[in-house]
């Protein structure tokens, strides 16, 4: 039994010692810092690396590109004049909302010994007002989207609409006196949408961006208006169009009568017609032959 449990803690820290060979930790895996401010991303190895272990760090922005930092002893050429390395932490003396995105440092031995970390940085850009868009009127029934948008903001912000300066819940239908609302709003992408706009929708709407970087930006309040349809219009514009239809053809009619359009007939030439007449002279031509000598046209 004793022997049992001592192999067993044996075959444990086996484990625990093969698992913290050649690792590759940081101390702080998702930074936070506003733009124009140095920051560190922080990288340490085990001893296993050797005293010549090779540092690397790689930068994917949020795009998903990828790009080296520091490779081969250096900073790449477009961090060279705000990339610095000590030890194997990175350093940059300014940081902009360009440099949003995720950090890895590779680390590698002599012999082929791999490890790496992950570290988040997250620039604090607080928002601008954002570009809305809200239509000034739109007819009953149709489906309609308020779009709202800012493009500075990091991390991106998140957005809220208001309705003549009142909040509107995500959820309506959970809300009381918003129950009987037909809206959807998308709180990432800005959007308020319509599926079937209605007359109690008239209202003056706002949009405001907001995220953890600094105060909130709201943009213009716009008034909507829900229009029904004009039936009304629709019928007149109709009857106008009929009652030129019959004006136009009672005048072809009428000048077709009066003579001021040219006939078919009229429009053909006459043929030409060629008459000789017989010669009052005889001769080796006339054998009581008609023979054409001269002719003219009728």
């Amino acid at each position: 039994m004793f022997f049992a449990w001592l192999v067993s803690a044996l075959l444990f820290a086996f484990a625990a010692t093969g698992e913290s060979s050649f690792s590759v930790t940081t101390s702080n895996a998702n930074v936070q810092v506003k733009e124009n401010e140095g920051v560190d991303l922080t990288c340490s190895y085990s001893a296993d690396f050797g005293s010549s272990a090779r540092v690397e760090w790689k930068f994917k922005d949020l795009t998903g590109s990828q790009k080296y930092i520091y490779y081969n002893g250096k900073p790449t050429t477009p961090y060279a004049n705000r990339v610095t390395m000590y030890g194997s932490n990175l350093r940059f003396s300014k940081v902009t909302r360009v440099d949003n995105g995720v950090y890895d440092c590779e680390v590698s031995g002599v012999n082929s010994q791999f490890g790496e970390a992950r570290v988040k940085l997250t620039v604090l850009v607080p928002p601008s007002p954002p570009l809305c868009r809200i239509p000034t009127s739109v007819t009953t029934g149709k489906n309609v989207i308020l779009s709202c948008h800012d493009k500075d903001g990091s991390p991106p912000p998140q957005y809220k609409w208001y309705r003549d300066n009142i909040l509107l819940p995500p959820e309506p239908s959970k809300i009381s006196g918003f129950q009987n609302s037909t809206y959807v709003l998308n709180s990432a992408n800005g959007n308020l949408e319509f599926p079937y706009v209605k007359k109690t929708d008239i209202a003056q709407y706002s949009c405001e961006a907001f995220n953890i970087a600094g105060p909130p930006q709201r943009c213009r309040a716009v008034k909507m208006e829900v229009r029904d349809i004009n039936t009304g219009g629709i019928v007149a514009g109709v009857i106008v169009a009929l009652l030129l239809l019959v004006l136009l053809a009672l005048g072809i009619w009428y000048a077709h009568k009066k003579g001021y359009l040219p006939r078919m007939n009229e429009s053909k030439q006459k043929p030409s017609v060629v008459y000789q007449p017989p010669s009052v002279y005889g001769g080796e031509d006339d054998d009581s032959e008609f023979k054409q000598k001269s002719s003219f046209v009728v």
